[in-house]
């Protein structure tokens, strides 16, 4: 049965009293299913309404190439706005007068795509600079009032020269389509399967965009927790009893422009660098456009990764190439089927029902010894030994930012940071997922562990704590949203099974900031999901280590 987002009702005499906690209307029970239950949107959601929706063939075009536009509304005309949403939203682009008619969407359109005709078709005019362009679509409902729906698309950068002194931000597009809750089913929870109730290891780009991925209001909470947590008590999470009152998407901070990416976009334009931006599919595609820049940059929450992605970076930094990555949870390889129209990623159930299972290009944890490719040999870090803080039950009571055991590294210049300070806490840099290694610490400084598949130099500038399982001697485990899930599977990945005394020596973890050579190249990695939050708040330090990493890779050798 498809489970609508939520409306907000009044509190219960069930609903706890915790001071300093954020109240959305929920009652006990609504918040329970706001965390523990299914919510996604679908064709009809709205009701008597009416509704439209949009989405784009493609995640990215350069100038000259044609967008389709495919629409599903009940209204009879609608409207086009298109915006560059960079240091300040630019319109750029309005049609009226729009026709596009009202279609069905396959139960299953989560898998297979919506199939939607083309309503409308705009070449991008050669004037339009690289960046991400955010698409609003509104007709008019059935009872007078706007209807309105958000998409967003990529322009690349036109030609092929190089670009010297341009930093190149590549999309996490692979992890916004595997969060991707519309139609239904995402690499997380789902409608497929005999009973309706398993997650897709297939999921299809040819569908609207989630509410939440393009556009959010600025009380909007992130992921971690903000607010102090009371003794003993049970887990709560803000940003689902906010989305489920407010009729966003469960996993609108999970994942998507207006969480992550589009966060350092904009401080970057903002401080006055060139950016240019380009998608995760365009460097499967096309990875000679990593060539172009002296620079290229992932930021966010960038967990979902082909085996060509991963082969573009690699050979960029081997000839010469900086990456600096401000990102957490690098964990699965995936697959682009269909002419790149569809993400197969089977996860947890890889071994038992992927078709390549066995052979390298299974589609699960990048630490499984069928693929024989570590992940933190591209960044040095990787999820399975970091994962979460700051949320949840995993250290909700941990620090807010990076301990700093290093501080005379480069990365660090102007900061005024000293041994022991922690890097980004006034702004919570620290979670809400972090990329860890295996560490030792020798005369108060963490090195690599002996053995840890990591690359050769690597250097270990900052180390927190991380968690991957939600433990608590005073909190009952159905309480819990993370329980011991992922823990018991990175336990069957590194030590060979999940019984308690695997899940033992796996679920204990750490967050890095890392800095090595390769070749020619140089990486350095900030391994958190939420060190955009530090540019979005202007914390002063954390926007100085940003500059100091962008001017260093941006300046000629």
């Amino acid at each position: 049965m498809n489970a609508p987002l939520g409306t907000a009702a009044a509190p219960d005499a069930a609903a706890p009293d915790v001071a300093g906690w954020p109240d959305y209307g929920l009652t006990a029970a609504q918040r329970r299913i706001a965390v523990l239950g299914h919510t996604y949107e679908y064709p009809g959601m709205d009701g008597a309404r009416g509704e439209i929706w949009c989405y784009t063939d493609r995640l990215s075009y350069a100038p000259g190439d044609t967008v389709a536009f495919h629409v599903s509304s009940t209204s009879a005309n609608w409207r086009l706005e298109i915006a560059r949403d960079g240091a300040a939203l630019e319109l750029v682009h309005v049609e009226e007068g729009l026709t596009a008619g009202h279609h069905d969407a396959p139960d299953q359109c989560s898998v297979t795509g919506c199939g939607w005709p083309v309503a409308h078709r705009l070449v991008i005019p050669a004037g339009w600079r690289s960046g991400a362009y955010r698409v609003t679509a509104t007709g008019e409902g059935a009872d007078g009032a706007p209807i309105t729906c958000h998409h967003l698309f990529i322009v690349t950068a036109a030609g092929q020269h190089r670009l010297p002194g341009r930093v190149l931000q590549i999309a996490a597009t692979g992890t916004w389509t595997a969060y991707n809750t519309w139609g239904g089913s995402n690499h997380y929870q789902g409608i497929t399967g005999p009973e309706r109730n398993q997650y897709a290891p297939r999921v299809s780009l040819q569908r609207p965009f989630c509410r939440g991925f393009v556009v959010l209001p600025p009380e909007a909470p992130r992921v971690p927790l903000e607010v102090p947590v009371p003794p003993a008590m049970p887990p709560r999470y803000p940003h689902m009893e906010w989305a489920y009152a407010t009729g966003h998407s469960k996993k609108y901070a999970s994942a998507g422009w207006a969480s992550y990416d589009g966060h350092f976009f904009r401080w970057a334009e903002r401080a006055g660098y060139a950016v240019d931006l380009a998608s995760q599919h365009d460097l499967h595609d096309r990875p000679e456009i990593l060539s172009r820049y002296d620079c290229v940059v992932f930021v966010g929450h960038d967990e979902y990764w082909t085996a060509e992605m991963r082969d573009a970076v690699d050979a960029y930094v081997e000839a010469g190439g900086r990456v600096a990555r401000f990102a957490g949870n690098f964990m699965w390889q995936t697959r682009l089927e269909d002419e790149g129209r569809t993400q197969v990623c089977y996860k947890y159930r890889a071994r038992a029902e992927d078709p390549l299972a066995g052979t390298p290009r299974i589609t699960t944890s990048w630490e499984a010894a069928e693929i024989g490719r570590p992940g933190a040999m591209t960044f040095g870090l990787d999820a399975t030994r970091g994962l979460y803080v700051g949320w949840g039950g995993c250290a909700p009571r941990g620090v807010r930012g990076f301990p700093v055991y290093r501080p005379e590294h480069w990365a660090f210049a102007g900061t005024g940071l000293y041994y022991g300070d922690l890097l980004g806490a006034d702004s919570h840099v620290f979670g809400y997922e972090v990329d860890g290694l295996d560490y030792v610490i020798q005369n108060g400084l963490p090195e690599p562990a002996p053995g840890a598949q990591v690359p050769d130099g690597l250097q270990i500038l900052a180390l927190g704590l991380s968690s991957l399982i939600e433990e608590s001697a005073d909190i009952p485990a159905d309480d819990q949203f993370l329980s011991d899930a992922d823990a018991r599977f990175v336990a069957g990945i590194l030590a060979g099974g999940d019984d308690p005394a695997a899940v033992e020596r796996v679920k204990r973890g750490s967050g890095a900031i890392v800095n090595f050579r390769r070749g020619a190249g140089e990486v350095f990695h900030a391994g958190s999901c939420e060190w955009v939050a530090g540019l979005l708040r202007q914390d002063p330090m954390v926007e100085r280590v940003t500059a100091n990493i962008l001017d260093r890779y941006l300046t000629p050798r």
